[in-house]
């Protein structure tokens, strides 16, 4: 598929993917996985409190990328336009009309028209009900879950980033370069990473962006060991030697010749690891030290189910969404490992 753009594919990796294919379980959990985050990323267009297209007066609107104030249609005020207010409906369907995404609601868009308090249950209009605010459930799962994905993603690969140049310094030069690497992780594995976060939610109100560097800073020593094997073992072969005596430079054998080696038992964890990182900020969101109050989250939506158990729709929705997505990655991660197996063969 790949050589019709042009891409030359080698003969052992056509048979890691026809062994990754064979995995049924693991090759349909992949394309459930990206069909998921790939909703989770037209989040705006499957759950908004705005209209996706407005026909007003002949004219096209799209609030949903752009915003317009209520005076734009015929309203009194110069203020934003809140497409939910009844009179500004009644104006917009006199003289035009408005198609509304299938959620009409945002992960933060509280629901004033419940008929019990909130949490409310399933309804036609919030399918999975309400939080103990008067969100809807469904809106803050899609929004979670593009936060979490996208979150693993990225410390999955900063962190991989990370410890896979350190592995392959330690493990390629040995000796007391090694020894050195090996001291200073025993010691920054034993810091306290909890205790060091609340420190940091103490003095620091913690966002994304403080939790990505917070979480990194710890979880890139997860593939040290692995690289530092295998650079351990490569360091010695006779091409590497070869490549030595024809005067190649250190960093050109490394990342030339030794690296792609190394990387064959490094990507059979990366599903594990994007699992981990998941799961890292589903539990500090359920702590209260992940995102800041009002984000939408997995975690936090556990939390708001352990704490109203008479809402078991919370805990239930959040819980499915979590197992599922740590499920479909367990599931890829398996069907990685088969492919880089060199003991199974796959009938291609």
């Amino acid at each position: 598929m790949l050589e019709r753009f042009g891409v030359h594919v080698t003969p052992l990796t056509r048979r890691r993917f026809a062994q990754f294919r064979a995995n049924r379980r693991g090759w349909w959990s992949l394309w459930l996985f990206l069909l998921l985050f790939g909703l989770s990323l037209g989040a705006e267009l499957i759950a908004n409190d705005r209209p996706l297209l407005i026909r007003y007066q002949g004219s096209l609107y799209f609030p949903v990328f752009r915003d317009y104030a209520e005076t734009d249609f015929g309203g009194v005020f110069p203020s934003e336009a809140n497409y939910r207010d009844p009179f500004l409906t009644r104006l917009i369907n006199e003289q035009g009309w408005m198609i509304w995404p299938p959620i009409r609601f945002r992960y933060d868009t509280v629901n004033y028209n419940l008929p019990v308090p909130a949490p409310a249950p399933p309804s036609a209009e919030n399918w999975l009900g309400t939080d103990d605010q008067g969100r809807d459930v469904l809106a803050r799962l899609i929004y979670g879950l593009r936060i979490s994905i996208l979150f693993g993603l990225l410390l999955t690969l900063s962190s991989s980033v990370i410890g896979v140049a350190a592995g392959a310094v330690q493990g390629y030069f040995g000796g007391r370069v090694d020894l050195l690497f090996q001291r200073f992780l025993e010691i920054w594995g034993g810091l306290p990473q909890l205790f060091i976060l609340i420190i940091v939610s103490s003095v620091v109100t913690p966002g994304f962006w403080t939790l990505l560097l917070i979480l990194m800073l710890f979880g890139w020593t997860s593939l040290v060991g692995v690289v530092r094997a295998e650079f351990l073992r490569a360091r010695n072969f006779d091409y590497v030697r070869a490549a030595r005596a024809l005067g190649m430079s250190d960093g050109r054998i490394m990342f030339k010749h030794v690296l792609p080696n190394a990387m064959v038992a490094t990507l059979t964890f990366m599903p594990f690891i994007l699992s981990g990182s998941i799961v890292a900020l589903t539990a500090l969101d359920f702590l209260g030290l992940g995102l800041p109050p009002g984000s939408a989250s997995l975690g936090d939506l556990l939390r708001q189910g352990k704490d109203n158990l008479q809402a078991p729709w919370l805990g239930i929705a959040g819980f499915a969404v979590v197992a599922l997505t740590l499920s479909l990655l367990v599931f890829v991660g398996e069907a990685v490992r088969d492919a880089f197996d060199p003991r199974k063969n796959s009938t291609v």
